[in-house]
């Protein structure tokens, strides 16, 4: 172990009184100029360095912060005003076997940065340690004495320039998810001008909102808009990090999805841009959620570069194992220490932030195992859970997790307490695969597929997951984010075109990515028809062209029908609704390309599938018993006659215990009382099976059915619906879904 002995020690003047709040971490204009305060407990000095400009070689002024106070250095600095550039220096033991890195040739970006100028170089002058031409560490671990200042990015001091309009803080029961990247939205979306396509700008623009409200989603959830930073490996392959998980700050907007005249007047404005994206979509009644990656940092494994984190306090930042090396319970080189207060702290100060500052409306935490634990496992008695939980500003915006990540018994789904809804992989898997694998198993012969106990789990808000275990009295079925597919796997057109993965472009000889897709081809490998007026022809006749994609239609309706029949919160993937397509590529985080952007040029059948996916979420808006907010019993509420909830046969009897284990009672038929509601009551009737069947309908109060919904019919048709009574015999097309609605009111 030893300290820098040189021109670099801290002989800059000191800092001429401390900060006004010594606890408020970052850098704030107060006074005649701004309060400094970072946390570096295991440093032994610290220096706050302005800058006249964000030019690589601008001149550079140093202050050395008084301390620690508690870990924290401080001081206050006059003459210093918005738009300055800045960063820190910290000094302390260069002792790699304890994780300590202390190296001040190296410039940290203020983990609580606003704003950001400039950009990170993949160089050795970022690196804490030595490296050769390759840029991989020099063993043992040797300090660097190059200055990293010219090659990194620094932070921006700033100030509030206007109030965000305040969100439409919709119900969870009305709540409908739309799971989007800003660039990929709209990058291709006609209508609007070229220099706001792909911005946080284009996103605002009154075509995007047209188009979502005329959907009918309720929130936007973004990948992540965190100033991010590609990783090594994928620069070597001239590809980038286009996802955005690597995260370089949790305070700052990702600059490069800002429009070009917000990025020339500078970092201030591409904050501007961004919270009046916010205050446009909360004018239009749609709620902003962010994907958040609280779990790593862009920094990578223990022989990556010193950014940020590392160079102020590597050991305190990091989770380090007994040789000072990074633990990695992410797949992504390191994880934050939330076994440590302060990194708790930066992480609900960073989601206060963008609460109260930026008007987000909640939250996806990517990897959220990681989040909850403690010196190694997960405990849901975390103090992260319990902040969220009593924090005046966040306890009441939505909060999602990512239940799983890749450390010891890392998967956590229905785990996570209040305030906190979770991605359900099991409602994912169960729905794809009672509608596509089990329909590939079927036309192959092997198996009638899955019994429908485990689909009619899912349809009731999985209350076997969220309302069993420790705390049932208190969670609902919002607590359960149902999805079909999300930015990691294969979009829904290519889950019903694909039985494999198609990842080359990623130049990982198709290695990477899922081989559990669950998916079906439906008898052809790949997307088979393109946008044009042959194509159309074509699906207009008998041939097997148009066999096939009336199947992969019918397939897609299916989930999507049993998405927003679910109880739960339904999150949708961009694009879904027209079956987009991404090439068969079920990992594409690394396409910055027409493989991610959604391509708006449709084909008549993608327009009729966006019309049925809308007619679907109408349906779900306009009557309640499409979407209890409570579990259901099986029994009549008070007044009624009929239970909440009961499940029939193909014949119309009750269920038994029995064929819910059975493969072969893949028909049954689900009604829910509408009574509670003041709504009609819902019968859905499913054909699981690869061949029309026969279905006679529920008795239920004994009135008339009337349909309004067919998944084997691609058209919403808009005439007034057919009539069914109970018991009489329907037809139900092959893997398929209908569903009635009836008059609540007895005869």
């Amino acid at each position: 172990m030893h300290l820098v002995n040189d021109s670099f020690q801290p002989s800059s003047p000191s800092v001429n009184a401390g900060a006004t709040q010594p606890s408020r971490l970052g850098v704030y204009l107060e006074g005649d100029g701004v309060d400094i305060a970072v946390t570096a407990p295991n440093a032994q000095a610290v220096e706050v360095c302005f800058f006249t400009s964000g030019e690589p070689t601008a001149q550079e002024t140093r202050y050395r912060l008084l301390g620690p106070t508690d870990g924290i250095w401080h001081g206050h600095v006059a003459g210093i005003t918005a738009g300055t550039c800045y960063g820190f220096r910290a000094w302390g033991p260069w002792n790699p076997e304890q994780g300590h890195l202390f190296n001040p040739y190296k410039l940290a970006l203020d983990p609580y940065a606003r704003a950001i100028s400039g950009n990170v170089e993949l160089c050795s002058q970022t690196y804490a340690h030595k490296t050769d031409a390759a840029l991989y560490p020099l063993y043992p671990f040797q300090l660097d004495p190059t200055n990293s200042a010219p090659f990194t990015a620094r932070a921006v001091v700033v100030d509030k320039q206007f109030e965000v309009v305040p969100g439409p803080k919709t119900s969870w029961e009305n709540t409908v998810i739309y799971e989007a990247h800003v660039k990929g939205l709209t990058k291709q979306l006609p209508g609007i001008p070229q220099e706001l396509q792909g911005t946080y700008a284009g996103l605002a623009h009154p075509v995007t909102i047209s188009y979502l409200k005329d959907l009918g989603i309720t929130a936007v959830e973004l990948l992540p808009v965190h100033a991010k930073l590609s990783e090594a490996f994928l620069n070597e392959r001239g590809l980038s990090n286009y996802w955005g998980y690597s995260t370089l700050s949790y305070f700052a907007p990702e600059p490069s999805y800002a429009t070009s005249k917000a990025r020339c007047l500078g970092p201030t404005a591409v904050l501007d841009e961004f919270r009046g994206m916010v205050s446009i979509l909360h004018e239009n009644g749609i709620e902003v959620l962010l994907d958040v990656v609280y779990n790593h940092t862009c920094e990578g494994s223990s022989d990556g570069q010193a950014l940020s984190w590392r160079a102020l306090d590597n050991a305190m930042y990091y989770r380090l194992n007994s040789q000072g090396g990074n633990i990695d319970y992410t797949g992504c080189g390191n994880t934050l220490d939330t076994s440590h207060p302060r990194v708790v702290q930066m992480i609900l100060d960073s989601l206060r932030y963008w609460v109260s500052e930026v008007g987000i409306d909640g939250f996806r935490f990517d990897l959220a195992v990681t989040c909850a634990r403690g010196e190694e496992h997960f405990t849901r008695f975390h103090p992260f859970f319990q902040a969220c939980l009593d924090d005046p500003v966040l306890r009441d915006v939505k909060m999602i997790a990512e239940p799983w990540d890749v450390g010891p018994d890392g998967w956590k789904t229905g785990d996570f307490p209040l305030p906190f809804s979770t991605w359900n992989d099991r409602y994912r898997d169960t729905v794809r695969g009672f509608w596509v694998s089990d329909g590939r198993a079927q036309s192959r012969g092997e198996s009638h597929g899955a019994p429908p106990f485990e689909l009619a789990f899912r349809l009731s808000g999985s209350q076997d997951i969220y309302g069993a275990g420790h705390i049932p009295a208190v969670r609902s079925p919002r607590c359960s984010v149902n999805f079909l597919t999300a930015h990691d796997g294969f979009t829904l057109g290519d889950l019903v075109s694909y039985d494999h993965k198609h990842n080359e472009n990623n130049l990982e000889n198709n290695r990477d990515g899922s081989d559990n897709n669950l998916s079906w081809n439906h008898g052809s490998e790949g997307r088979v028809f393109i946008p044009g007026h042959e194509a159309e022809k074509i699906l207009q006749t008998d041939s097997p062209l148009a066999e096939l994609a009336a199947a992969r239609i019918r397939s897609t309706l299916n989930m999507f029908t049993t998405l927003f029949i679910s109880s739960g919160t339904p999150m949708m993937l961009a694009g879904d609704e027209f079956a987009r397509t991404q090439g068969g590529n079920n990992n594409a985080y690394c396409q910055d390309n027409e493989t991610t952007w959604l391509n708006w040029e449709l084909a008549e059948w993608q327009k009729e599938l966006y019309r049925a996916v809308q007619k679907l979420i109408t349906l779900r808006r306009e009557h309640p018993v499409f979407r209890p907010s409570k579990f259901l019993t099986g029994k009549p509420h008070p007044g009624d006659t009929i239970s909440d909830l009961s499940w029939y046969n193909q014949v119309g009897l009750l269920m038994g215990d029995r064929a819910w284990h059975d493969p072969a009672s893949r028909v049954f038929q689900m009604l829910r009382s509408g009574r509670p509601y003041g709504d009609q009551d819902l019968l859905a009737v499913f054909n699981g099976m690869l061949s029309p069947k026969h279905v006679r309908l529920a008795p239920g109060r004994g009135t008339a059915y009337h349909e309004v919904w067919d998944s084997a019919i691609t058209e919403a048709d808009e005439d007034v619906p057919s009539l069914n009574l109970a018991g009489d015999d329907i037809l139900l097309e092959p893997l398929s879904i209908k569903l009635f609605l009836a008059d609540s009111r007895e005869d």
